[in-house]
């Protein structure tokens, strides 16, 4: 890597949670996951997983966001990148619904929250993106796990990939694992915090403020976009592939993890030990992030997203028939 694009990269880096977020990791963090599962895939996932893709509906759009000359083999890559952010691109798309309570987020009223039909559903599923584990540090009584959830989504989903299926809906619950094996290793994806004042739960840090300089308005917020935002995810291929350079290769007896109870459980130990630590404190704030949290969570989160590559890799690799 030339000098220039080793400064540009780090300073990438180091502004990463600073700017307006787009979605969930924000686009750049899912496709940094996907850009680190795609390097260890066999050369026959590769292919498999080429062909799924292209059943997928927003393909053509895909297509069309590639950089001019891009080769064959790189194409594949950054569809593949592209596909991880696809059930975020849904939420803005209007011929999908917001299915259920509270803008989508609660299953409650959805009139099939646990469907897996493929395509031809047009529900956004937001609750299949977190898992709401609870904890409370004031002896406040914890709040029941909604479900469906990204546990039972990422559980179902696999054997799915693993099963006789048809490729249609092998392409649909593919294209949601490339994106929610992501999301489970974003520590508040996989925590709310309850309290007398969020009796039932802060909605994994959404309902926390923020009040400093360059931080977004939320702490769930911040740390979608700990690991770098972008316009767009057209306008995310290339930083995201100069960026992911920097992240620090996973530790390899926590990347054989293959449970994904146990990939939920990480998350929820690190929002207790990492999101919800000084200067956050009780409450909904608001709270002034300062330096040291600013750099801790970005080390945190590198790790996240390296054992999330790792992890998903191996996950198409074993299973995906």
């Amino acid at each position: 890597m030339s000098r220039r694009l080793a400064l540009f990269a780090l300073a990438f880096l180091l502004s990463a949670g600073l700017s307006v977020p787009a979605f969930a990791w924000d686009s750049f963090g899912h496709m940094e996951v996907a850009y680190l599962a795609y390097q260890q895939l066999s050369p026959s996932a590769k292919a498999r997983v080429s062909a799924l893709l292209k059943l997928n509906p927003y393909y053509g759009q895909w297509v069309k966001w590639l950089p001019p000359n891009t080769s064959p083999a790189d194409q594949d890559m950054m569809i593949f990148m592209l596909a991880a952010t696809w059930p975020d691109e849904i939420k803005q798309d209007p011929s999908y619904t917001a299915d259920g309570s509270s803008g989508g987020d609660d299953p409650t009223g959805s009139p099939d929250p646990t469907a897996n039909t493929g395509y031809g559903d047009k529900l956004m599923h937001k609750y299949w993106h977190f898992v709401n584990t609870p904890f409370s540090t004031d002896g406040t009584a914890l709040s029941a796990i909604s479900t469906p959830n990204a546990q039972d989504r990422i559980a179902l989903f696999r054997s799915v990939l693993a099963s006789s299926s048809p490729d249609a809906l092998k392409s649909y619950d593919l294209t949601w694992l490339l994106h929610l094996v992501g999301d489970v290793h974003q520590p508040l994806h996989c925590a709310t915090r309850v309290s007398k004042a969020d009796p039932g739960g802060d909605a994994g840090g959404n309902n926390v403020q923020l009040k400093c300089r360059g931080c977004p308005s939320e702490l769930h917020m911040f740390w979608d976009n700990v690991m770098g935002t972008a316009n767009s995810e057209q306008a995310a291929i290339q930083p995201v592939i100069t960026a992911v350079q920097k992240v620090p290769a996973a530790d390899p007896t926590l990347a054989a993890k293959s449970d994904g109870q146990d990939w939920i459980a990480e998350s929820f130990q690190a929002a207790q030990q990492s999101a919800y630590q000084p200067p956050i404190g009780p409450g909904n704030g608001p709270f002034s992030l300062n330096t040291a949290y600013k750099q801790a969570a970005s080390k945190v989160a590198a790790q996240r997203i390296a054992l999330a590559g790792v992890r998903l890799a191996n996950l198409i690799n074993n299973e995906l028939k």
